[in-house]
């Protein structure tokens, strides 16, 4: 664990907001090399286009400054991308649907496997995660999910891994209307509804955007640098975006679960 801010809150943390995907959740693991593979191949052969590296590195720049919003912001600067480059883009959503059925097809087979007990749901969850939600539970902490991925989807797979009863109704995802939804408008509809103080306010994120909320809105931001291949240790590349966006702490994993607790001052 990493700590780069020490700031306990004055009256202690209250409530918890959580990424799904790569913080809690392992089912969609990699989804980034389906992604990026597809949307390199859209600009290849453009009249504008670069070298194919060259074009990989724009498409993953992108991709990951926009890893934590709703997948349709990814699609929209694919769009973009397009047409920047000569080409006559499909309508984002398009591409969205060309996406998730790409990895569903891979998605839906881990789903499965979990469901007929092939594997087991923690073999698909960041190590710790379930004891993390426990113990945060304990501690009275009431516990949010807002995830860039559909809601249908989000709210399947937290029941799959078992995690669905720590979150109840409070759990959020993306929307075919996007505009109704975004991390910010969850984290001011927190302090709308339970009155709380931004100081008493953690956040779990491994994504730029859910720590830049986090921290925009006052609240104590731990980034979730997760190794998504190994299930341990640190993923470098996520260490660096997570500390630019401004995380407080940086951890790959809760298997250091009670430094994590003594830190934010729980039991």
């Amino acid at each position: 664990m990493e700590v780069i801010n020490e700031r306990p809150p004055r009256d202690g943390f209250r409530v918890a907001i959580f990424d799904f995907d790569g913080t809690l959740s392992l089912l969609r693991r990699n989804w980034h090399e389906i992604m990026i593979p597809m949307m390199v191949e859209t600009l290849s052969g453009l009249p504008g286009s670069e070298s194919t590296n060259q074009i990989a590195q724009v498409v993953e720049d992108f991709v990951m400054r926009l890893n934590g919003r709703q997948t349709i912001y990814q699609m929209i600067q694919l769009a973009e991308e397009v047409e920047s480059r000569g080409g006559v883009p499909r309508a984002p959503l398009d591409y969205k649907r060309q996406y998730h059925n790409l990895l569903w097809s891979e998605v839906s087979q881990r789903v499965s496997a979990v469901k007929e007990g092939v594997v087991s749901a923690e073999s698909f969850t960041v190590p710790g995660a379930m004891k993390l939600l426990d113990r945060l539970t304990q501690n009275n902490v009431l516990l949010y999910l807002a995830s860039g991925t559909d809601l249908n989807y989000v709210r399947d797979e937290l029941g799959v891994l078992g995690l669905d009863r720590f979150f109840g109704d409070r759990v959020y995802g993306a929307l075919d209307d996007y505009k109704q939804f975004s991390k910010a408008m969850i984290v001011r509809r927190i302090f709308e509804e339970t009155g709380f103080a931004a100081e008493q306010l953690v956040g779990f994120g491994d994504g730029f955007v859910e720590i830049e909320e986090v921290r925009k809105a006052g609240g104590y931001a731990i980034g979730v640098a997760s190794n998504e291949d190994t299930r341990g240790g640190v993923n470098q590349w996520k260490r660096s975006r997570l500390k630019d966006a401004g995380a407080d702490v940086i951890l790959g994993d809760y298997s250091a679960l009670d430094d994590l607790l003594n830190l934010l001052q729980l039991s």
